[in-house]
C-alpha cells in the first residue's frame, strides 16, 4: 500500500490542508461464481493492495476531487450535485456523495485526495475499493456511522443507481467488513457472514491472463436468463423456490428434462457452487487446505464446462499451475471470460511459483501475464 506519510504530504501540498485518511481493499473471491444473484454464497477475501482517501473540509461550497493515479482534479458544487454520471472516474466518488445526500445528511464542501494500488481491470474491485474509501472519508464530514454491512449496501447503490454498473453486493462487502488473515462466507440473501481463517503460511497469488473475450457482457446477460429460466422450471414444482439457492440436485433430477440444455448446466453449477463454497469455509475453519483444494479444482471445472464462462486461456493457466511446487488450489476467479485465476500457495514457495507459472504461460501463449502475490487484508479502516 502507499505510504501514508506520502500521501498526507501530497493532500498538503495540493489543498493545503490536513487530511483525515482511510483505507479501503480490493478483493479476490475464492469461490463462489454466479451465486450471488441467485442469494447463494460467495467467499472472498480482501487482499492488501488498496485505495486511500484524504479528506478536508472546505468553506467555499465546492468539492474538490483529484486523482493521483489519473493525475486530474475535478470540481463541483456541493449544493449542485450533478443529476447524472459523465461516464468519467470521478462518477464513482460523487456517486457516493449522491447516496449519502438521499440519506438525509447534508454535504459539506471538501478537497478528496484518491491513490489506490489496485489493478485496474484485473477483476480486484478497484472500484469498490474506490466507492468504500470515499464513503469512510465523506461520512467522517457528515457526522454518520454507518456499520460495514451498510456502508457496502450504500456503495453497492452507488454504482448501481448513479455510475450504472450491474454488480452484485460481494466487492463493496469484503471492502468494508474483510479481516486480517480471513476469507468471508457472505450469504448473498440476508448479509449475514462469517470468517474463516487462511493461514499465515499461505498466499493468495492472483494470475492475470491479460485476456478479456468480447463476450463478457453479453455473456453474462444470457447466462443470468438462463438460470433464472431453470428457477422457473423448479417453481412450478415447488412453489416456494424463488432463487436457485433453494433448489437441490435432486430437483434438477426430477425437472432438469424440462429445461432447455443449457439452463440444466447452469444450474447445476449455480447449486453445487453453493454446496462447495459452503463447503469450503468449513473446510478453511477445520484448516483442511487439501480438501480446499480439491472443491477449487472441482469449482474450476464447473465454471469452465457446466457454466462456460472461462476459456482457453484461463483453463491453460489453472492447468498449467497443477504440478507446481507449493500450489494448494487454483481456479478462475471472477466473472468469466477471461481475467484472472486464484491460486492458494505455500507462501515459501510463493515467488518461484509465480515466476514459473509467468514462464509456463508466456511460452504457450506469447503474452506476458501480470501476476500479484497478496495476502488476506483487513477491510475499510482509517488510518491514525
Amino acid at each position: 500500500m502507499h505510504d501514508p506519510v506520502a500521501f498526507r504530504s501530497l493532500h498538503r501540498a495540493r489543498f493545503h490542508a490536513e487530511p483525515a485518511v482511510f483505507a479501503a481493499p480490493g478483493r479476490v473471491n475464492l469461490i463462489g461464481e454466479h451465486t450471488d444473484y441467485a442469494e447463494g454464497f460467495v467467499m472472498p477475501a480482501a487482499i492488501d493492495f488498496a485505495t486511500l482517501a484524504g479528506v478536508s473540509p472546505r468553506t467555499d461550497g465546492k468539492i474538490a476531487i483529484y486523482s493521483e493515479n489519473y493525475g486530474e482534479e475535478r470540481s463541483f458544487e456541493a449544493a449542485a450535485l450533478p443529476a447524472q454520471a459523465n461516464h468519467h472516474w470521478s462518477d464513482y466518488p460523487i456517486g457516493v456523495v449522491k447516496v449519502l445526500a438521499g440519506e438525509g445528511h447534508r454535504i459539506p464542501g471538501f478537497s478528496l485526495s484518491l491513490w489506490s494500488d489496485v489493478p485496474l481491470s484485473a477483476g480486484l474491485s478497484s472500484s469498490a475499493a474506490l466507492v468504500v474509501s470515499t464513503a469512510l472519508a465523506v461520512e467522517s464530514l457528515t457526522g454518520a456511522s454507518y456499520p460495514g454491512p451498510v456502508v457496502a449496501r450504500l456503495c453497492q447503490r452507488a454504482e448501481n443507481e448513479f455510475v450504472g454498473a450491474n454488480c452484485g453486493i460481494m466487492d463493496q462487502f469484503v471492502s468494508a467488513n474483510g479481516a486480517q488473515d480471513h476469507a468471508l462466507l457472505l450469504d448473498c440473501r440476508d448479509l449475514s457472514f462469517r470468517l474463516a481463517p487462511i493461514p499465515p503460511h499461505v498466499a493468495l497469488v492472483i494470475a492475470n491472463t491479460m485476456v478479456k473475450h468480447s463476450v463478457a457482457g453479453g455473456g453474462y446477460k444470457s447466462r443470468r436468463a438462463e438460470v433464472e429460466a431453470a428457477c422457473a422450471v423448479i417453481a412450478r414444482h415447488r412453489p416456494g423456490v424463488k432463487f436457485l439457492r433453494d433448489a437441490t440436485l435432486d430437483d434438477l433430477d426430477k425437472w432438469g428434462r424440462e429445461m432447455e440444455p443449457k439452463s440444466l448446466m447452469r444450474a447445476r453449477h449455480i447449486i453445487s457452487e453453493n454446496l462447495r463454497t459452503v463447503a469450503a469455509s468449513e473446510a478453511l475453519l477445520r484448516g483442511d487446505l487439501e480438501e480446499l483444494g480439491r472443491l477449487m479444482a472441482e469449482a474450476h471445472a464447473s465454471y469452465s464446462r457446466d457454466f462456460e464462462a472461462s476459456c482457453v486461456e484461463a483453463d491453460a493457466m489453472v492447468e498449467l499451475a497443477q504440478d507446481l511446487p507449493g500450489l494448494i488450489g487454483a481456479r478462475l476467479t471472477g466473472g468469466g471470460f477471461g481475467g484472472c485465476t486464484v491460486n492458494l500457495v505455500e507462501q515459501a514457495q510463493a515467488a518461484a511459483f509465480s515466476e514459473a507459472l509467468g514462464a509456463r504461460y508466456t511460452a504457450q501463449f506469447g503474452m506476458v501475464p501480470q501476476i500479484y502475490i497478496c495476502h488476506a487484508s483487513g477491510g475499510a479502516h482509517r488510518l491514525d
